[in-house]
């Protein structure tokens, strides 16, 4: 008989946050695969847990799946953990997964901790419906694009982002959304936990030079107070992307396809702005 493969959510924060349960697999199970063994052992450390770790992390994922799966076969009993919160959700796990259901190898989830419906429950947004998008892209274009595909989401839109990313995806996300309410959710359950509240508008502008720390949740609201979108500044827009590697020329025809206009009006516009 094949060994099962259990997924075992973690304190995102306070170690207190971990069920009995838990605790237990990682007592009884053959081996501990994690995103990290050097953070992962300070909470068996803690729990006085002794049982044997390894790496699995997006790295070496590929190539441990095959090996996990080779142990779980011959029968072991192996749990997964992530440096914090629920296995594969915006860690590693999903191909594990997959590879353990194609070789009829039991998937036990033990729940717990997560990171996102945490931030849902305290944020105030609307619980009933919700899309959770992970990390959206870390260049603006491509963020922005991607957040364009999510406008009519009938939900609570959520993301996991970057400290030094935060100003740039509020900012983007209050011009391509629209203006509307949203919560910004730093450090949950630990000391310097912090729930912030306001409007797109308002928290972009709060956050630039903020430089908040640590690990950081934004929920936007399904609903648009206002469907009117800032007026965009093409100098601003230009001066964007050629910090973004792109000469003049080609910044301001990306300028202009994104703010309608012809390539004659925008010039004129450029010309008009840096002139003030």
């Amino acid at each position: 008989m094949p060994g099962t493969l259990y997924l075992v959510a973690t304190p995102i924060g306070n170690l207190s946050d971990i069920t009995h349960r838990a605790l237990q697999v990682l007592r009884d199970v053959y081996l501990i695969a994690c995103e990290d063994t050097r953070h992962t052992q300070k909470l068996l450390n803690h729990y006085g847990i002794n049982t044997k770790t390894i790496s699995y992390h997006e790295h070496n994922e590929q190539q441990r799946a095959a090996q996990l799966i080779d142990q779980l076969k011959q029968g072991s009993n192996i749990a997964v953990v992530s440096d914090a919160g629920t296995p594969a959700i915006s860690d590693p796990g999903f191909r594990l997964v997959r590879a353990a259901i194609e070789n009829d190898v039991p998937v036990v989830p033990v729940p717990g901790p997560s990171a996102l419906i945490s931030a849902l429950i305290a944020g105030g947004l609307p619980t009933d419906e919700f899309f959770f998008g992970g990390f959206l892209p870390a260049r603006s274009n491509a963020r922005r694009a991607r957040l364009a595909k999510l406008q009519s989401v009938p939900g609570t839109l959520i993301f996991y982002e970057a400290p030094h990313r935060l100003a740039a995806t509020l900012k983007d996300a209050y011009e391509i959304l629209g203006e509307r309410d949203a919560v910004v959710a730093r450090e949950l359950t630990k000391i310097h936990e912090e729930i912030r509240r306001g409007r797109l508008s308002q928290l972009s502008t709060y956050y630039v030079g903020e430089g908040p720390r640590g690990e950081i949740v934004v929920l936007i609201d399904r609903n648009i107070i206002s469907a009117a979108k800032p007026q965009l500044n093409i100098a601003a827009l230009v001066d964007q992307f050629e910090q973004e590697g792109m000469d003049q020329r080609a910044a301001l025809k990306k300028a202009a396809r994104e703010l309608g206009l012809s390539r004659a009006e925008a010039y004129r516009k450029l010309v008009s702005e840096r002139g003030r």
